[in-house]
């Protein structure tokens, strides 16, 4: 288990700060189909009906946030789709989106207290800072706080949760921060599920996974140590890799990239995919997708990590174009 420590004064300081300040003009998508408008006002509110935020660098360079689950639903790099989302992804804001970057907290996997993976894919968040242009990047902040359903369902724990997303012409950082700001320490896992979109995973490989141990889904949860210093997909796929520290190279993305994979303080990597039998299971996912998807995940997933009452912890991955 990790112990962290930190100051939640300055970030109460902060998200006063978010608040009074965060709204700016911006561009932003007001339907599901991500049609962008400009709010031009300065210092003017989001409109309630607005469901996804772009961060635009230029036109060749965009990120799109669902703000239900937070959810990264496309980055197009150099004027090419860097993230996988399904044809048969449901957009009603109750079920998890079926590809991007969902974000996964307070729970990996399945949970006692509540749905698996947690709540955080599948709650409305909030724009805490508008998408900035500072530069050769842009910059948004969400927020997710608890709420009465989330103190019902997770033993009444307070918290913070910020999401910054930071977009570059080669790179995408994604930061995520969580504040305790109850009285009782908490323990979570989290993950950020990144799927990536493919030219076909027959191209596809995976680096930094050497050595490490992981834990088999596909084999009863049973432990191996990787051998193969590139990994490569040849049918289901489910592995949780311990202290993966990376950096991990994935070859074969869409338009023949590779991706630079960096994490900070996130300690584990997990690699999915759900292969030909699988894929036929998932009514939002398609028959014939699992050759052109794969995820590599960065997370705490293995420990719990430990938030102090007033403290905090942060995680961050850095994708790169290479």
């Amino acid at each position: 288990m990790s112990f962290i420590s930190g100051n939640i004064n300055e970030i109460d300081v902060l998200l006063q700060w978010l608040t009074i300040f965060g709204n700016r003009s911006q561009k932003v998508c007001k339907s599901m189909c991500f049609e962008a408008s400009i709010l031009d006002a300065a210092g003017c509110k989001m409109a309630e009906t607005v469901d996804s935020v772009s961060l635009t660098l230029d036109q060749h360079n965009q990120v799109v946030v669902n703000l239900f689950g937070g959810t990264v639903t496309s980055w197009i790099q150099n004027g090419s789709e860097v993230i996988f989302v399904s044809k048969n992804a449901i957009f009603n804001n109750k079920k998890a989106i079926r590809g991007g970057i969902p974000v996964v907290f307070p729970q990996f996997g399945p949970w006692d207290l509540g749905p698996q993976h947690g709540f955080a894919r599948i709650t409305k968040w909030e724009v805490a800072v508008s998408p900035e242009k500072t530069g050769d990047s842009v910059r948004a902040v969400f927020r997710l706080s608890d709420s009465e359903d989330t103190r019902k369902m997770w033993q009444g724990h307070q918290f913070d949760l910020l999401y910054t997303v930071t977009l570059t012409t080669n790179s995408l950082q994604t930061d995520l921060t969580v504040n305790n700001k109850g009285a009782s320490p908490f323990s979570f896992t989290w993950l950020l599920h990144t799927y990536f979109k493919l030219e076909n995973i027959s191209n596809t490989s995976i680096s930094g996974l050497k050595d490490l141990v992981f834990i088999d889904k596909t084999r009863g949860g049973e432990e191996f140590q990787e051998k193969e210093e590139l990994v490569h997909i040849t049918g289901f796929t489910d592995r949780v890799y311990k202290k993966a520290n990376g950096p991990h190279l994935i070859t074969g993305i869409a338009g023949g990239r590779t991706a630079r994979v960096e994490k900070r303080d996130f300690y584990d990597t997990v690699v999915w995919n759900p292969w030909e039998e699988n894929a036929k299971k998932m009514a939002d996912f398609g028959d014939d997708e699992y050759p052109y998807m794969v995820c590599v995940e960065a997370g705490c997933v293995v420990d719990p990590v430990v938030v102090s009452p007033g403290k905090q912890f942060q995680s961050s991955q850095i994708i790169q174009i290479v």
